[in-house]
């Protein structure tokens, strides 16, 4: 096989029209949810002050992950990034895994920030939310598809347009955060720092403990958008790196700064029964945030916060919709999905993907609590695809060292792995009950894609080579998460501390067993090459040649 020359994809159709502001604040309105106002909370009752050493922890371990999607959104800027840099590194068996997992992702956040809204707006509308079902009443429900169908509405909007709308929002979301900090500094109580023992009351299992169980780690999660729409993004190999970086940087000081002030802010009586106590308290409860503000006499700070409890999920939401229909359009470019899902209208709007991302956001908006438990889920297992990103990074730097790299990650032989490992101790921290139904959704996508693939003549080949080490890092994790100590249903045998040395040693195995055995360089550089740009007369991906 001839070895072809280009090895830069490009995507067809698609409109290059965000740019750096607009690129950030895309991974910023992704991090930044309504999650905000309850995080400081969690971590404080479940770490007491050490959870300001949590949170700092838990943002190193995903400034590293965004420093690897920085430089591969970079080399390649492909909408859907998450969804095509497996593909292109290892080939179609390993890229549906993680593209599909991109994919379940990116279509359950926007119902679940709908379901968000419905909780919030309880508070002012009852009528909205069942608090004895912990779940949306009818007239919720036809309030969420409302708000689907705004996300879609908005959608359809030009490139530039949209990020107009957007950046909006998350100029909202950013302030009351900050604003938050700043007013909150000069209410702080300097003695709730060594309250009730010290910096670590509760002991170092506590403290790390707190980074997945008071739901840290997920806090910062999203990051990953401006990749996801990078084929969008104005002079990407400078834009894109900058603004994942940034987007991170600033949330993590962000997230650092609110679990500060809230312990700071804390009135002395609310740490009477000790940390634990925090977590029984009915007034931190129903806003946490905005219980201090009406206990410091800052009314009109609560009622601004519980304003911001719609907009920032609201947020979300609509980015999240814009990310589904571009991994759907980068999946149908890898030719997993059907070609129809890859037409853009005049707008540079994948039209049909958009609407396929409506409709089936619908599903998940069913009035099922066991149901809605399944999304929770779905969506937390979704951690999966983030460990495509460093495989695919040193797959890159071990098969295409002179490739262009714009921005390049300092010691990428080390950043790459141990992005790995820390990819392998966020799935092991989902717990084993999540893990396992991880494995049957992924048996479902397989299914699925398989299905479309099998109509497909010009459908990548199957590398199954290449792939030899997934079925047993699927395997292995699930076994480990059942030993080990997080979520129901698993045994407890593995130690704490030794469960995670075990995960990351398992996931440096797996890491060097993929670089060894990934795509050669010739069929690595087809791959690429099957998705450069062509015709603007055909709006779909071109056709391979066999």
């Amino acid at each position: 096989m001839a070895v072809a020359s280009s090895t830069r994809p490009a995507d067809v159709g698609l409109k290059r029209e965000m740019g750096f502001i607009g690129a950030t604040w895309a991974s910023v309105t992704s991090i930044i949810g309504s999650g905000w106002l309850f995080g400081s909370w969690k971590g404080a009752y479940s770490a007491g002050t050490a959870a300001i050493l949590a949170w700092v922890i838990g943002g190193a371990c995903i400034i590293i992950l965004a420093l690897v999607h920085a430089e591969l959104g970079g080399m390649y800027p492909v909408s859907g990034g998450t969804a095509r840099f497996p593909h292109f590194a290892f080939g179609s068996v390993a890229g549906i895994s993680f593209g599909f997992f991109s994919w379940v992702q990116a279509i359950t956040v926007a119902p679940i920030e709908c379901f968000a809204v419905m909780q919030y707006l309880s508070y002012y509308w009852h009528g909205v939310f069942n608090a004895d079902t912990g779940n949306v009443t009818g007239l919720g429900t036809v309030l969420s598809i409302v708000l689907m169908a705004s996300f879609t509405a908005i959608n359809f909007l030009a490139m530039r347009l949209f990020s107009k709308v957007n950046s909006g929002i998350t100029w909202w979301k950013v302030a009351i955060p900050v604003l938050t900090i700043i007013i909150l500094l000069f209410n702080m109580h300097a003695k709730n720092f060594n309250s009730h023992g010290g910096f670590m009351p509760l002991g170092t299992k506590a403290l790390f403990a707190a980074i997945p169980g008071a739901g840290i780690v997920f806090a910062y999660l999203g990051f990953e958008q401006a990749d996801q729409l990078a084929g969008e993004i104005k002079d990407p190999a400078r834009n894109l790196p900058r603004a994942i970086i940034t987007a991170i940087l600033l949330c993590t000081a962000i997230y650092v700064m609110l679990q500060i002030v809230f312990i700071g802010a804390l009135q002395p009586s609310s740490l009477n029964h000790g940390w634990a106590g925090l977590q029984t308290n009915t007034g931190l409860i129903s806003g946490p945030i905005a219980f201090l503000a009406g206990a410091a006499g800052l009314g009109w700070l609560a009622i601004i916060l519980r304003l911001d409890a719609f907009v920032s999920p609201y947020g979300t939401g609509l980015i999240y919709q814009t990310s589904t229909s571009r991994v759907t359009y980068g999946l149908a470019r890898n030719r997993y999905y059907p070609q129809i899902f890859a037409r853009v209208d005049k707008r540079g709007v994948p039209w049909v993907s958009l609407i396929m991302a409506f409709l089936l956001g619908l599903v998940f908006l069913l009035p099922f609590p066991s149901w809605s438990a399944l999304v929770g889920l779905v969506t937390s297992a979704s951690v999966l695809m983030y460990a495509g990103a460093p495989l695919s990074m040193g797959m890159f730097r071990r098969t295409l060292p002179e490739a262009d790299r714009p921005y390049r990650v300092p010691a990428g032989a080390i950043i790459s792995p141990l992005a790995f490992v820390i990819t392998g101790l966020i799935i092991y921290w989902s717990g084993f009950e999540v893990i396992w139904k991880l494995g049957i959704v992924l048996v479902i996508g397989y299914v699925l894609i398989g299905i479309s693939m099998a109509f497909d003549s010009q459908r990548p080949p199957l590398d199954w080579k290449s792939a030899q080490w997934l079925p047993v890092y699927l395997v292995g994790m699930g076994i480990i998460s059942w030993q080990g100590q997080f979520g129901p249903n698993n045994t407890n045998r593995i130690p704490f501390w030794w469960d995670m040395l075990i995960v990351a040693a398992f996931c440096l195995v797996i890491y060097y067993w993929a670089m060894a055995t990934g795509l050669p360089k010739e069929e690595m550089i087809d791959l690429i090459n099957r998705q450069a740009e062509h015709s603007a007369e055909d709006n779909l991906p071109p056709a391979p040649a066999h």
